[in-house]
């Protein structure tokens, strides 16, 4: 093995270690936040911390929802490492895996520190959050924040993978921007040039699904950080959306 592949494969393996380091980390922060002091009797400051969002607020589904989201980007990510030689997208695709696994990990961590659980109760369809919360902003009534008024929310009723929608789960993809399970076979049989464009293609897409749902967040839900998170997510995937336009252009191709 060449020193070149080797040091790529050691910048890889940081980045899990990362991932892994931020999510022992948020476990010890949960750890402590629900901690005794000595005599037995709660901190103040730990039980206002671990005062937590309703199961079905739009705090908890977005962060239930955007970690199953970042968990099939960093897969992408990963996958397109293995079928390209081309440095530019290698380094593009290891800071979207480092970036959206330790979010992740942040997004899990808070679930934790909620006591809620990771994954949707039986029943609840992704995303549902942003349809059930929409009409009252999710912070309190009357304040503004409906689903019309939303900035760049237009529309996404119709992609919302809720009942009566116009977005149907199927071949895997749970939310709009994810990639079928089809479309992500495809990935691993690609090669070359032919796997940079299609990775570029999927997570374009990938990112589009994101922002509006960060977008969602950072209108609907109720804790700052979270809010925050949100907003910041909306910031990069859009300048990511732009590089790839212009990778994609360099190949010749261009967004789906």
């Amino acid at each position: 093995m060449s020193a070149a592949r080797g040091t790529r494969r050691t910048q890889w393996a940081a980045g899990s270690a990362v991932a892994l380091a931020l999510l022992f980390a948020g476990a010890a922060t949960v750890a402590a936040a629900r901690g005794d002091t000595a005599d037995g009797k709660q901190p103040q400051a730990a039980s206002a911390a671990v005062r937590a969002p309703a199961t079905d607020s739009a705090d908890a589904g977005f962060a239930r929802d955007m970690a199953v989201h970042h968990q099939q980007a960093v897969e992408m990510s990963f996958i397109v490492r293995d079928r390209t030689q081309d440095e530019d997208v290698r380094r593009f695709a290891y800071d979207i895996a480092n970036t959206q696994a330790n979010q992740r990990g942040m997004l899990l961590g808070w679930l934790d520190l909620w006591e809620l659980p990771k994954v949707a109760v039986a029943g609840q369809e992704p995303m549902a959050w942003m349809a059930t919360h929409g009409d009252h902003g999710g912070r309190s009534a009357g304040d503004g924040h409906d689903m019309a008024g939303m900035d760049g929310m237009a529309g996404m009723g119709d992609m919302t993978a809720g009942s009566g929608s116009g977005f149907t789960a199927h071949d895997g993809a749970l939310m709009p921007g994810m990639a079928t399970r089809t479309e992500l076979d495809r990935l691993r049989k690609a090669d070359g040039k032919q796997a940079e464009i299609l990775y570029l293609q999927l997570m374009t897409d990938h990112h589009k699904g994101g922002v509006a749902m960060a977008r969602g967040c950072a209108e609907l839900c109720t804790v700052k950080a979270e809010r925050r998170l949100a907003q910041g997510m909306v910031e990069a995937q859009q300048s990511e959306l732009d590089a790839m336009a212009q990778m994609l252009s360099a190949r010749g191709a261009e967004p789906r």
